[in-house]
């Protein structure tokens, strides 16, 4: 059944409120508690905007705003559909926690051009609540471009020689992928005459030539895939982990990268299409890429003594739990890359701001660095367990319930190779995160730490916060806001199956 459509100027709102924030916190540069009110200000106004619009995802009804009408047929237009909602709840929640963590930070740190800070990130989230309620190709692709240009000046925000390089490196990864989605969307247009997004995919049974599938599908993971992670297309991300912490928290967590998973999940439930995903073997091309991803990335963090940088390769390979997820066209898979997409986000923004706080505090950042430092910092360490192992699937944190539904989906699909990945990846990261919290909590830790305790408030409230996300959601996944529901229904309206396909999960 067709949900129900209705004009309304909620979405264009979510979107705007971070952006009309912009020229007040630059006019307030000079005043710093000013400049972080209309920071959190606008944070806690997104938020409620998103939040109004879940209960239309559950009752079918959609609220749509257009906010130009560029030709007949074509449109800058914002519709928040279920799957919209989902992502921007994610990310519009998470970014209040970033902000208050923010402000810790860059005190702490004495970091300079806080104010180019602050204005860039609510650019950044403005950007992302676009991409999220982006109706059709169109409009996606000028929210996603925007995400990439104002991501720029927090990844330069050091403005050394490695943050200027990494920068530009982020840069030419992120444009040269515009170009290649303009090509794909181009072409989509040609044969659909439409750019609209349709759950089930807006190219269903209109290819008949399956290199043509193939080469438009390969053009939109070519586009999306720099921000998902993908290898080869990967490199941007690890190099990107020189800017402030709660950029890679935005970058790994709340915005970037996320926005780039949510593509897939667009290209895959919303353009292709599942049908058109099997019968061109479209599936297999991305489960190669994605499963060849979440090895390969576990492996080379197991190598890396910065923290950050395991992190960064980490996050890489999580990222592809999400895609071989969507790419098993299986509804239980369906469903639990659409939850991970969810719990690796309050899960790794647990880590980076554990990060930050050692950064801040210690100032260490190599894992080699860290014996002890469970004695003196219980609560940010104490923390930072939770998210490891959440990401290795240990029960009863909300990365087991993911992992479990891509593993059951893996079974679904009678696809035995893939579970073995999941299986795999899933040890490779105990092996890579336990050491961490070994040395944190097990090993003595040298004179220095003795003067030292836990960061400011500013910092450890926030960790505290998603550290309990990521275990209450664990042991009861729809807490809060029926996230478990939302991401069934989801899959439901995406495969046009009925809800009683889907195992229910609930309570685990």
């Amino acid at each position: 059944m067709s949900p129900e459509v209705y004009t309304s100027s909620i979405p264009f709102l979510a979107v705007i409120v971070s952006l009309a924030a912009v020229p007040l916190i630059l006019l307030s540069s000079k005043k710093p508690n000013l400049r972080e009110f209309w920071t959190l200000a606008a944070a806690f106004i997104k938020f409620p905007l998103v939040l109004s619009l879940l209960p239309d995802a559950f009752a079918g009804k959609v609220a749509q705003f257009t906010i130009i009408e560029i030709s007949p047929g074509i449109a800058l237009e914002l519709k928040a559909d279920p799957v919209g909602i989902f992502f921007a709840l994610i990310a519009s929640g998470l970014w209040i926690l970033t902000c208050f963590y923010s402000i810790g930070y860059v005190r702490g740190s004495n970091e300079k051009k806080q104010t180019r800070y602050f204005a860039s990130f609510a650019v950044c989230l403005s950007a992302t609540i676009g991409i999220a309620f982006s109706a059709n190709l169109l409009t996606f692709l000028i929210f996603y471009e925007i995400l990439s240009i104002a991501t720029y000046p927090l990844v330069i925000h050091k403005e050394n020689k490695e943050a200027i390089r990494s920068g530009r490196q982020y840069l030419t990864y992120a444009l040269t992928a515009g170009l290649v989605l303009i090509a794909a969307i181009g072409w989509t247009y040609m044969l659909a005459g439409t750019l609209d997004f349709k759950p089930g995919g807006l190219l269903d049974g209109l290819i008949n030539d399956p290199w043509v599938a193939k080469t438009i599908f390969i053009l939109f993971i070519a586009g999306v895939g720099v921000k998902a992670g993908i290898m080869p297309l990967h490199s941007w991300l690890p190099a990107a982990m020189v800017a402030p912490t709660p950029v890679s928290a935005l970058l790994h967590a709340v915005a970037v990268v996320k926005s780039g998973v949510f593509g897939v999940v667009r290209v895959v439930g919303y353009t292709m299409g599942p049908e058109n995903m099997q019968i061109f073997g479209l599936d297999l091309i991305l489960a190669i890429f994605a499963g060849g991803t979440i090895l390969l990335a576990s492996i080379i963090a197991m190598k890396q003594d910065n923290l950050k940088a395991r992190l960064a390769y980490s996050t890489v390979g999580h990222l592809s739990y999400i895609v071989l997820g969507l790419a098993l066209i299986s509804p239980e898979a369906f469903t639990g890359g659409l939850l991970h997409l969810a719990n690796h986000a309050t899960m790794k923004i647990t880590l980076f701001f554990c990060a930050g706080a050692i950064y801040v505090n210690l100032h260490k950042t190599e894992i080699s660095q860290l014996d002890g430092i469970g004695k003196v910092m219980p609560w940010t360490m104490g923390a930072f367990t939770i998210g490891a192992l959440g990401l290795a699937g240990v029960p009863p944190i909300n990365g087991f319930i993911s992992k479990w539904f891509l593993c059951m989906g893996s079974l679904e699909a009678d696809k035995i190779i893939i579970l073995f990945i999941f299986i795999t990846s899933g040890l490779l990261n105990a092996a890579y995160f336990f050491p961490i919290i070994h040395r944190a909590f097990f090993r003595p830790g040298g004179k220095d730490l003795e003067k030292h305790g836990e960061a400011s408030l500013m910092m450890v409230i926030p960790i505290c916060i998603v550290a309990f996300l990521s275990l209450a959601l664990g042991l009861y996944p729809n807490l809060f806001f029926n996230m478990f529901d939302l991401a069934q229904g989801i899959t439901q309206s995406v495969m046009n199956i009925n809800p009683q396909v889907i195992l229910t999960g609930r309570g685990i």
